[in-house]
């Protein structure tokens, strides 16, 4: 009798867990795919064999993928900046293996030397660091943008988090038990 009331704690136990996941899953709805160049391909390109489709995702697209505040954390970011287009409203940051091209709108928040900037203030070979939401398009929008090296008051700033960074793990370390065990 004891087995099987822990049987059925357990079993109701398991669904209780799974049915969050098993409802978000069915009010999730995959986007459609877009439509690939040999869709409207000439009948004799059709002749090649098929190969299997990749399945569209199953899921909403991740967290980073939105610009909403409240859906989203932005992502940062730092580097050098290796092109400017004043037109475009873009900035582009060449990485060790791809660059990064960031989109300024009316919701960025730009700043030189601690005062208010815009794009025009931005030259290549400047170093720049900030934040950016990935947009659903594929487009990265820059959230907040300091362009120039960081400033006395950032610098204090980075020291004071550092320290009080080792501090805390200094004082989790001593709080924290002994892996050995005592003969």
């Amino acid at each position: 009798m004891k087995t099987k009331l822990n049987l059925i704690t357990a079993c109701l136990a398991g669904l209780a867990c799974c049915a969050p996941f098993a409802a978000s899953a069915t009010t999730k709805k995959a986007p459609s795919p877009a439509p690939s160049a040999s869709a409207s391909a000439s009948p004799k390109a059709t002749a090649a064999p098929k190969t299997k489709a990749t399945p569209a995702p199953t899921t909403a697209p991740d967290a980073h993928t939105t610009t909403d505040a409240s859906k989203a954390r932005a992502i940062p970011f730092h580097g050098m900046i290796s092109a400017v287009d004043h037109r475009a409203k873009t900035f582009t940051i060449a990485g060790k293996e791809h660059s990064r091209v960031f989109k300024v709108t009316d919701k960025t928040v730009m700043t030189k030397a601690g005062a208010p900037a815009t794009i025009k203030d931005a030259v290549a070979n400047e170093e720049a660091r900030g934040s950016y939401w990935k947009v659903t398009d594929g487009t990265l929008e820059a959230k907040t943008v300091k362009l120039g090296p960081k400033t006395d008051a950032e610098k204090a700033a980075d020291e004071k988090h550092k320290t009080k960074k080792a501090e805390k793990e200094k004082t989790d370390a001593e709080a924290a038990p002994s892996a050995t065990p005592k003969p």
